[in-house]
């Protein structure tokens, strides 16, 4: 047992998925997807937070688990491992250190014996009956009643998504990498496993209250202690994927205006009995309805103290000029308001600026729903800013990101992308040497972020998706913007010559 921190890496790998053809993308503290419309970036992210609320789950502003888990569903194994294995894994768990049990401990990791990480991995390995679960879940998140349909028109038969970690074991890879791998075929989904035998097993970064909370009703029945122990592994297969994650889409500035109408019309949509799969009422993706349902949780929201809610004072104090609330009206329903600075009284959101609406649910789920070591996925975060404030909310973003919850975005901003470089720059500069430059606070490694540039390709017909390097030279992760700037630039030497040209010009 040992203080360390975690130094493997989680990859997700995507093969005709969507517009995807392929794409390999390392999941980091702060991940960008940028390209051109339609290749796919929304695609991934929508997979992420599928994935996410699979593996570990997502939390409402009341902090509800997620209610599935391989305790839950206990595999083939737990019942059928003998009795005398079962008992020594409880003897072995009976007996965890009282130093790792204590509630200071937190980061502390244990390694499972061998005859007991024999008994786990027979757990992990044994996904094959629970990939009618996930394909559900992306189903769900897609808004699609067949995952089939996700399968690249123009690629294969199958969509294969696989998620693998290395893990450093006295600073050596270890191979073949840990990992799952989930299939979508024509005729049905799979779900597998890669657990090497020969790797240690760890419960990683857990607290002693924790531990015993999870293991307690486990060790009293007998049967589902090999579940809730490859519950506690899980974090170790699949990294940062068993976080909870919050997905704030595209055109929440609209959700936000008008989601009192769709609340009602889907009230009205599930009273009327018999419509059938022919209603020409639509659905909605999993994605925007747990926003919906988030932003409903928020009327019994209590402010949080943490991290989060000082990020969202700070976003409130340095880009919106003003506070965010949300009321519970006498029907139960939430309404949300926008108070700006020296003001006595609130406006209605829908009567605030579209800048204002973008940002209030950013607020909000600061404030009220994200914890530190969660996920947020937020589509297009430059949408209604101006340049200046497309700067000042990445640096916000970075912030986010330094205070342990990472963060995903989608974006077409070159502002964005220069703002973030300038950021992961200024971590070359010693600390008492930054004073003075903007956003001397919020410095981020090369390693915390990473920019994935999302590119059609005719052959194969789909986007490939490769990691952007920073450019030291040019400021930026350059992403095909500069190109652009110079056709424009181009294009108006052109009209200036034709101009001059002109008789009598």
């Amino acid at each position: 047992m040992a203080n360390r921190k975690d130094s493997a890496k989680t990859t997700i790998s995507v093969k005709d998925f969507g517009p995807i053809a392929d794409a390999t993308v390392e999941l980091r503290p702060f991940t960008v997807f940028v390209g051109a419309s339609n290749t796919g970036k929304s695609y991934l992210a929508i997979l992420l937070y599928a994935l996410h609320r699979f593996f570990g789950g997502p939390v409402g502003a009341d902090r509800r688990p997620w209610p599935f888990s391989l305790y839950q569903y206990p595999a083939r194994v737990g019942h059928s491992a003998p009795t005398e294995q079962l008992e020594a894994a409880r003897a072995w768990l009976a007996q965890v250190p009282a130093s790792f049990r204590g509630n200071s401990n937190r980061g502390v990791d244990v390694k499972l014996p061998d005859d007991v990480a024999a008994l786990v991995r027979g757990v992990l390995e044994d996904a094959g009956e629970l990939a009618p679960l996930l394909d559900a879940e992306v189903g769900r998140c897609f808004g699609v009643a067949d995952t089939k349909r996700l399968i690249r028109q123009s690629g294969g038969t199958s969509a294969r998504i696989a998620l693998r970690r290395d893990v450093r074991v006295d600073a050596v890879v270890e191979k073949p990498i840990l990992g799952y791998e989930y299939s979508i075929t024509r005729s049905q989904s799979q779900l597998g496993a890669s657990i090497p035998a020969g790797l240690p097993l760890r419960i990683q970064g857990v607290d002693g209250r924790y531990l015993r909370w999870r293991v307690g009703p486990p060790i009293r029945h007998l049967r589902t202690l090999p579940g809730a122990l490859a519950d506690l592994v899980l974090p170790y297969v699949v990294g940062a994927l068993t976080r909870p994650v919050h997905y704030l889409p595209a055109d929440r500035a609209g959700v936000m205006h008008a989601h009192r109408v769709v609340v009602s019309s889907l009230i009205g949509r599930a009273s009327r009995g018999g419509l059938g799969p022919e209603s020409p009422l639509p659905s909605l993706s999993g994605v925007l309805a747990d926003f919906l349902e988030q932003l409903i949780e928020l009327g019994d929201a209590k402010p949080g103290k943490g991290a989060g809610a000082l990020l969202a004072e700070r976003l409130e104090a340095d880009i919106l000029a003003g506070v965010v609330s949300s009321h519970r009206s006498a029907v139960g329903y939430p309404s949300f308001h926008y108070r700006p600075q020296s003001w006595k009284s609130e406006l209605p959101l829908m009567n605030t600026s579209s800048m204002v609406s973008e940002l209030a649910p950013v607020v909000l789920y600061l404030r009220h729903i994200v914890r530190p070591g969660d996920v947020i996925i937020i589509e297009e975060p430059e949408s209604h800013l101006h340049p200046r404030m497309q700067v000042s909310f990445t640096r916000l973003l970075a912030a986010v990101a330094r205070a342990g919850i990472r963060v995903v975005v989608t974006t077409h901003s070159e502002w964005v992308l220069e703002a973030l470089a300038n950021i992961v720059r200024l971590s070359a500069v010693e600390p008492s040497r930054r004073q003075g430059i903007c956003g001397d606070d919020l410095a981020l490694t090369p390693d915390q972020v990473g920019a994935w540039h999302f590119e059609a390709k005719k052959r194969p017909k789909g986007s490939v998706v490769k990691e952007i390097p920073l450019d030291i030279a040019r400021g930026t992760f350059p992403a095909g913007f500069g190109e652009i700037t110079e056709e424009l630039y181009n294009d108006w030497a052109e009209i200036a010559n034709l101009v001059a040209e002109r008789p009598g010009g």
